[in-house]
């Protein structure tokens, strides 16, 4: 997969995306990451990218016409056209379902908001998705794009090794993952449930699907509607 991304600080992206896992599968030829300076497109001597907003208001508002001049420059670089998003609060929020989905383009293209946002006609025009990463506002969508960076790219072939892995995870199947434990099987009088000790598979797989359910509707029981938890409850207890 090739992953654009456009932003006013491209040096942002210079170290958490260069360890672990993404730097693996960068070197590794599986992902193609490319980061762009909006800046570079800009038409004044002073790389002018933002401006006040029409009809007042606080802060200022990223300018339609350098943003598609930008776009337009990127998506020359290569054949595929790719999925334009915008990293924006005002988008529907990542989920784990929207993360495979876009795991399955051949290219993706990030759009990195700053100030109070871009001019609404490069959304409306330009955009083919708007996405947030949760009910809050950071400074840029430079971390969200780095959050999306590193979620899709674990369901990528190859990434991670085990192509099970993504399965095991929270949210794959609509429930938070069961906890987890390793060695020494008791530390300061902390034990290991036993089942996970036993070797009895079938009881073990038990054990975990009923925990995946406890935890989930404890902590998140948003996640369920109440007729599924009930069929997914006798599930875990037949």
């Amino acid at each position: 997969m090739r992953v654009d991304v456009l932003t006013l600080f491209p040096e942002a992206f210079a170290g958490p995306l260069d360890v672990s896992i993404i730097k693996r599968a960068r070197e590794d030829g599986l992902l193609d990451l490319q980061v762009h300076d909006i800046r570079e497109h800009a038409a004044d001597r002073h790389r002018s990218v933002d401006d006040y907003p029409f009809g007042g208001g606080q802060g200022m508002v990223m300018r339609v016409d350098v943003l598609d001049r930008a776009l337009e420059h990127v998506r020359s670089l290569d054949r595929e056209q790719g999925l334009v998003v915008l990293l924006t609060p005002a988008g529907e929020r990542l989920s784990d379902a929207a993360v495979r989905e876009l795991a399955g383009q051949k290219r993706l293209i990030l759009v990195c908001g700053r100030y109070e946002g871009v001019d609404e006609r490069f959304a409306e025009h330009c955009v083919d998705r708007e996405i947030s990463i949760g009910d809050y506002v950071l400074t840029g969508g430079e971390l969200p794009a780095m959050v999306l960076i590193d979620a899709v790219a674990r369901h990528l072939p190859g990434v991670l090794g085990d192509e099970a892995s993504p399965e095991e995870e929270s949210f794959a199947h609509g429930l938070l993952e069961h906890p987890q434990y390793t060695r020494p099987a008791e530390y300061r009088g902390w034990a290991v449930p036993e089942v996970l000790l036993s070797g009895h598979h079938a009881n073990v797989e038990k054990w975990k699907q009923e925990q995946r359910l406890r935890r989930t509707k404890e902590r998140r029981p948003d996640l369920l509607m109440d007729g599924d938890l009930r069929n997914r409850e006798g599930e875990g207890t037949s």
